[in-house]
């Protein structure tokens, strides 16, 4: 079961509510339904920063040459003018909330994970409703600004340096790790030869495609191990059995899954990239 769709899929639903709208302090909040998968395909605005969060699935982001995925502790900041993608799953909801003034702990942050607290994700579903009024909703948005955070392990994202191959085939993957495409099917998919990929993809990630996919794989099964079962998530992340699985999630992160999804960091976006 991939972690997010494919593209294509429009949404079921697009509610919109605006308060304050044209002065520096208004919010503006899109909340989307969809039955199938939902992705926010590579854009940018000029105008306004923006916010995506999910209360009930995981979100894959991709800003430059990384690819995160984020849960419902966390959203994804974008500051005006810089291209992303966001790809959500089936019968998910995202909100997008979109601003003219930067979260001051966001100040630093181009794109990337935030954290986000109980508080203000519980204010983003209270304003996203009918028969909310203004006040309500400003004040409500003065609390979601502080109520996010820059988690201090995510370090800028990397800029592109290789030829669009290699990122051709991550945007492929960031929707399923589990594909179990091999590299020379890739390359032959893109009418390249397996060297060129290969080397497209040291050159843009620092490593090799299997090493990569693993990377991407154990970073998507950090984010669903906050909710589905060990054996759930090696299934969804492309292991054959769970055993291989906790073998190469405990070699790359030094714990074991189970313990992972005990420990008060679980929540801590992950990336793949340089």
């Amino acid at each position: 079961m991939p972690v997010t769709r494919q593209l294509g899929h429009d949404p079921e639903s697009c509610e919109e509510y605006g308060y304050g709208l044209g002065a520096p302090g208004g919010i503006l909040l899109l909340k989307y339904r969809s039955s199938g998968g939902l992705t926010f395909g590579e854009s940018r605005d000029d105008f306004l920063h923006q916010l995506y969060w999910s209360p009930d699935g995981v979100l894959a982001t991709l800003h430059g040459s990384s690819i995160r995925f984020t849960g419902p502790g966390e959203a994804f900041w974008v500051r005006r003018a810089v291209s992303h993608e966001v790809r959500a799953g089936d019968r998910q909801t995202v909100y997008r909330i979109c601003l003219r003034e930067v979260p001051p702990a966001l100040d630093a942050l181009r794109a990337g994970p935030a954290t986000i607290d109980d508080e203000a994700a519980r204010l983003i579903e209270t304003i996203a409703r009918r028969g909310c009024d203004e006040t309500t909703a400003l004040n409500a948005r003065r609390r979601i600004l502080t109520g996010l955070a820059a988690p201090h392990t995510v370090p800028p994202s990397p800029d592109v340096h290789g030829t669009g191959f290699a990122l051709t085939v991550a945007r492929a993957l960031s929707h399923d790790p589990a594909d179990p495409t091999r590299l020379d099917e890739w390359a032959e998919h893109l009418r390249v030869s397996v060297k060129t990929l290969q080397r497209d993809f040291v050159r843009e990630f620092g490593m090799p495609y299997t090493q990569w996919r693993t990377r991407l794989r154990l970073s998507a099964a950090r984010v669903l191990l906050n909710s589905h079962p060990v054996t759930k998530v090696a299934h969804q992340v492309g292991y054959a059995s769970p055993s291989a699985f906790i073998t190469a999630f405990t070699k790359e992160y030094g714990h074991t899954p189970g313990r992972h999804q005990t420990a008060p960091t679980s929540m801590s976006p992950t990336a793949v990239r340089r």
